[in-house]
């Protein structure tokens, strides 16, 4: 099996992104073999959310404050990194 990656461009920041997100899902997984109990948790938006939920819906959010952040403002990237955090603290705190 011939495994081509060319077709994107691997550049040190993309390849840390990919590391970040396999890294994030890999210690929620650890997470829950070592504590158990992703009991559906009732939070501020009205949905019941366990860890993995909240993981997907950080991540979700953060990839938009991300584009939009792109699209209005261009580089550098620094203060979404900032925002898409505080996302994250505020999805795993209150949702």
């Amino acid at each position: 099996m011939d495994f081509n990656l060319s077709w994107m461009a691997w550049t040190w920041p993309t390849a840390g992104f990919f590391l970040l997100i396999f890294g994030s899902i890999a210690a929620m997984g650890v997470w829950e073999y070592f504590r158990p109990g992703g009991d559906p948790r009732h939070g501020v938006f009205g949905l019941d959310t366990t860890r993995g939920d909240r993981l997907f819906i950080s991540l979700l959010g953060s990839a938009f404050i991300y584009l939009g952040w792109l699209a209005a403002f261009g580089a550098p990237i620094w203060w979404p990194t900032v925002i898409a955090l505080a996302w994250a603290v505020f999805v795993f705190r209150f949702v």
